[in-house]
């Protein structure tokens, strides 16, 4: 059995896979709050767009009084690499590519085989299962998902996610880390979309039906939503900051994994994802950009 890390304090070098918008944003926290960050990418180009983008960010957070340190500072504890092999001294590595279980898989065997028994191996997944992502590896028990929300440095809260096997341990390590760096915590079971997007993507998936049917103009859909409810944004305008590839693959876990139709998903979603409009990423979603 894998020996465990008993505290926090004993996480000093965390590894981010994955240095998309997601991957750079846990970094960027995690490296703010004091800890040794390695983050690494299949893309040389992608890693120093996430150091540009890292940067600008920490800058805009000094000049608003947000950040006591000054960026290069936070950026000196923060090192790139395009090969897991360099991850082989992290105390926790968090995943936080795209969802695709596939490559989660291999990603999270080779890591398996390359980090210290006592490694914590987290995923930053929005609805993949935590259990059977945990059972590609030797280390089911330090294992966990930690679902960090859009934009990272922004949004309060992680979502940690219990695999069947997940440790207290394993889970008081990561809740206190996700604290460590300036986050609040929820915790779910692993059930498909767990608590955000299983409540959140129906939603979603919702107003696309409503606009597919007529009922009234994205624009409307939107700012009903948005004043009604008091949230932030409407959700098609939300879908297309999330990416509707991305909101098309959760509500798909959704209901394949519950096999409940009201889940099924929207045909003008999928219509949009086979179009290629995938939101703001893409320059075009329900809206133009």
């Amino acid at each position: 059995m894998a020996q465990e890390m008993t505290k926090v304090e004993d996480v000093r070098k965390v590894g981010i896979v994955g240095a998309g918008q997601m991957g750079a944003g846990i970094a960027q926290v995690m490296a703010q709050a004091g800890l040794s960050v390695l983050l690494t990418d299949v893309n040389e180009a992608g890693l120093k767009k996430a150091l540009l983008g890292m940067d600008k960010s920490l800058t805009k957070l000094f000049e608003k009084g947000r950040l006591e340190e000054h960026p290069p500072a936070v950026l000196g504890r923060l090192k790139t690499t395009t090969s897991l092999g360099d991850l082989a001294s992290c105390d926790v590595v968090i995943e936080a590519i795209n969802e695709n279980e596939e490559l989660k898989g291999r990603i999270f065997r080779e890591l398996d085989g390359i980090l210290a028994p006592h490694a914590i191996l987290a995923s930053n997944t929005s609805s993949l299962p935590i259990t059977r992502l945990a059972s590609v590896t030797k280390r089911p028990g330090q294992f966990i998902g930690m679902h960090f929300m859009n934009p990272v440095p922004v949004m309060e809260l992680v979502e940690i996610i219990r695999g069947h096997s997940t440790t207290d341990a394993t889970y008081e390590i990561i809740r206190a880390l996700a604290e460590k760096v300036g986050k609040k915590t929820v915790c779910s079971q692993d059930f498909p979309g767990f608590i955000v997007n299983r409540v959140l993507m129906p939603m979603i998936n919702e107003a696309f039906f409503a606009l597919m049917e007529g009922i009234a103009s994205a624009e409307d859909i939107d700012a009903g939503m948005k004043l009604g409810t008091n949230q932030p944004m409407g959700p098609l305008q939300l879908a297309d900051f999330i990416g509707l590839d991305t909101c098309l693959a959760i509500i798909k876990v959704l209901h394949d994994g519950l096999g409940d139709g009201k889940y099924r998903p929207c045909p003008l979603l999928r219509k949009y994802v086979e179009a290629g409009h995938l939101g703001r990423k893409s320059g075009r979603g329900v809206y133009s950009y």
